[in-house]
């Protein structure tokens, strides 16, 4: 979440800060679209959100730019923070596997924590996958790539479908459209009351979300490939000289341009090849879910390169440098803009759960972002770090930092 110095003395990266602003202003917009739903909507809510060529518009905008992009930057960025803190800490001859593993321990709490408002939280999935980190850090970044490479083709879907078949291991709900278990859990965010979305969240939330990210589905393993990402662009030391790699940039970007309309076509003959109603049950959905990760992955790496080149000029950097403060306090915003979201969405709160038209909910979006990137920008001026960052940053070394500047 955040790419905290070791001591107070070492030099933040500004364009990471904004990097990190700038993917949770994508990923607020994804939740708020999908009304926070964590999951498939009831055939009802697309007859509502859909009503006209500006909702069609936000929905394709969202289903090629934005979904399943921005987590994954949000992931890459995780990966670089865990190389910078373990780096930070080994020019001083000290090692902070033992203190990230605590680190990772309490983000499983404020995880919980936000799960509880939202089903979908990442924070949960973050803390587990990141122990794993720790002993990947002293592998060689050869056999790092080569991981990247195999998660990235889908290597932990093959093997997930060929040992269970593509059964579910945990979840309970059963996905199908207007199914009596998704009905179920869509009720009790529309009409429940907080302890009600509480409760299931609680519990059972979790276990389908870790089919989600453990199944054919395999979020879970991109993530991990992201994280590993990360960690490489860490030791190649590229956010520190991004300016002077500018052939590694073109490079990266005619690249995944190339990728991004080749996974297009595999995944058009792939579903094509499936008709109307497409099951998980098969190699060739499995190979189709494949080509739309690469589609993911692509599509992350453009976000990247497009953003170090206008960040490396002076009228596009000082607008996105506006979103350095949004990033400096990205656990507190990415919590709070949950709590708001499902506050206007929930029953708990002003219940208007599919019942606004994308437009709408993208509007909402919009405007959260802005009171987001204002208050943070209000509140580092006086503070020393968001309200959760500090907590978190408090915890991780068992000493109170100052918090006032």
């Amino acid at each position: 979440m955040e790419t905290k110095e070791i001591t107070s003395s070492t030099k933040r990266i500004e364009i990471v800060d904004a990097l990190r602003g700038f993917s949770l202003a994508g990923i607020v917009i994804v939740h708020m679209v999908e009304n926070y739903i964590a999951g498939p909507p009831p055939s009802a809510f697309a007859e509502v959100a859909n009503q006209g060529i500006a909702d069609s518009i936000v929905d394709g905008f969202i289903l090629f730019l934005l979904r399943g992009k921005f987590f994954a930057l949000f992931s890459f960025l995780f990966g670089l923070s865990f190389f910078i803190q373990m780096d930070n800490a080994a020019r001083k001859n000290q090692y902070f596997g033992g203190r990230f593993l605590w680190r990772l321990i309490l983000l499983l709490a404020i995880g919980y924590l936000h799960s509880l408002f939202y089903a979908g939280d990442i924070l949960t999935i973050y803390a587990m996958l990141g122990i794993l980190l720790i002993p990947f850090y002293k592998i060689g970044t050869k056999w790092i790539a080569a991981l990247v490479a195999l998660l990235f083709l889908g290597l932990g879907r093959y093997v997930f479908f060929m040992v269970n078949g593509g059964n579910p291991i945990f979840g309970l709900m059963d996905y199908t459209p207007d199914s009596p278990s998704l009905m179920e859990y869509y009720n009790t965010l529309k009409n429940g009351s907080l302890l009600d979305v509480f409760s299931t969240n609680g519990y059972a939330s979790h276990l389908n979300k870790l089919d989600f990210q453990f199944g054919v589905f395999g979020r879970g393993y991109l993530t991990f490939g992201f994280f590993l990402l990360g960690m490489i662009i860490g030791r190649i030391g590229f956010f520190k000289t991004y300016e002077d790699n500018k052939k590694f940039v073109k490079r990266t970007l005619i690249w995944s341009i190339v990728i991004y309309f080749v996974s297009i076509g595999l995944m058009a003959v792939t579903f094509g090849s499936l008709g109307e109603n497409v099951t998980f049950d098969n190699w060739v959905a499995m190979f189709g879910l494949s080509a739309y990760d690469l589609n993911n992955v692509a599509m992350t790496f453009i976000l990247i390169c497009l953003f170090v080149i206008l960040y490396k000029r002076i009228k596009p950097k000082k607008w996105l440098s506006t979103f350095i403060p949004y990033g400096r306090m990205a656990l507190t915003n990415y919590f709070l803009q949950s709590v708001i979201g499902t506050f206007i969405l929930f029953g708990w709160g002003l219940g208007y759960l599919g019942e606004l038209r994308n437009i709408y909910t993208f509007a909402i979006a919009i405007v959260i972002i802005v009171f987001q990137v204002l208050f943070s920008k209000w509140w580092l001026k006086r503070y020393q770090y968001g309200p959760l960052e500090w907590i978190w940053r408090s915890a991780t070394f068992l000493k109170r930092f100052p918090m006032k500047k």
